[in-house]
């Protein structure tokens, strides 16, 4: 098998960029479609591109091989995976045993990591909702991801939906948040064991009279109903290779800082020259002209006193 190797200088970039990381940039998400769909999923796949803008590409045409669940049937899932350097996938479909059928899922090094399938019910646009515009949240901004119910913590397909929906929607990971940036929240509530509904939220940020302020939902759209049929978690083999990190992560080098095993942590700093023959000294001379009265009025009195000592013999 002939191994080609890139040529030109984008090509490399391009394979640098997919080389893997010690901290990993933002996930991106592949929308994909397959044999059959109805116009409820057509509307429900636009909507996550909408929502996904700027971290998500979605394909139009319909996928025939795409079979999720099936030995052979992710074979293209790969393909496209490994093209679009995409590690989320929503793959649509519509059929009479699965209707307003959508499978999520995440790969790891281009095969499929584990695979969650959920029915769409009682579906919402974004024009089904009416807001004040001012309120909309910006596109590509952090959002809140708000959990509720005691399903997410016990049944074991909810848990799985959860670090999903986790991964879909989160973005880009980050240390530091500015406040007044969020203006989104995602907020899955577990109806059933296997029902959760979604939807989408925008922030609104109130005085409160402290510096936290009081934040408002205002429901933008969409919304959805998600019923769980089929999930399939990752053999533990991958599962181990996924999680495995690195020890020595790599410490950012500080400039003229060392490390000494005597002396401990030792530094260099910078110092200019000085000039000293050209930097103006106090003025003392009102201190020397008291020390020469000092001096004179003694000496004075040293007189006078051998004066009258002379007088006096």
């Amino acid at each position: 098998m002939e191994i080609r190797t890139p040529k030109t200088g984008k090509a490399k970039r391009v394979l640098e960029n997919r080389a893997p990381k010690l901290v990993e940039t933002g996930k991106k998400t592949l929308i994909l479609h397959g044999t059959k769909t109805s116009a409820t999923l057509s509307s429900v796949l636009m909507e996550l591109y909408r929502l996904k803008k700027g971290g998500a590409i979605r394909y139009s045409r319909r996928n025939e091989n795409i079979r999720p669940f099936e030995s052979g049937g992710e074979t293209s899932l790969e393909f496209f995976s490994q093209k679009t350097d995409c590690s989320i996938f929503v793959y649509g479909s519509h059929t009479k045993k699965r209707p307003d059928n959508l499978v999520l899922g995440r790969m790891y090094d281009h095969q499929v990591y584990d695979l969650i399938e959920v029915g769409i019910e009682n579906f919402k646009t974004l024009l089904a909702f009416s807001y004040d515009k001012k309120f909309a949240p910006h596109e590509g901004s952090k959002p809140f991801i708000c959990f509720t119910g005691e399903g997410f913590e016990n049944v074991p397909e909810l848990k799985h939906l959860k670090e999903v929906l986790t991964d879909l929607f989160r973005g880009e990971v980050v240390d530091n948040l500015n406040l007044t940036g969020l203006d989104r929240a995602y907020v899955c509530s577990a109806i059933s064991p296997t029902k959760v509904f979604l939807t989408h939220c925008a922030l609104k940020l109130k005085k409160s009279g402290s510096i936290v302020p009081r934040m408002e939902l205002v429901e933008v759209g969409p919304s959805m109903d998600l019923v769980i049929r089929r999930n399939r978690l990752p053999n533990e083999s991958l599962m181990k290779e996924a999680m495995r990190t690195s020890k020595d992560k790599p410490k950012k080098k500080v400039k003229n800082v060392d490390q000494d095993a005597v002396l401990g942590k030792t530094g260099k700093i910078y110092m200019p020259d000085q000039k000293l023959g050209d930097m103006k000294l106090l003025d003392k001379s009102k201190g020397l002209k008291r020390e020469r009265k000092e001096a004179k009025l003694k000496h004075k009195e040293e007189t006078v006193s051998k004066k009258m000592k002379e007088s006096s013999e």
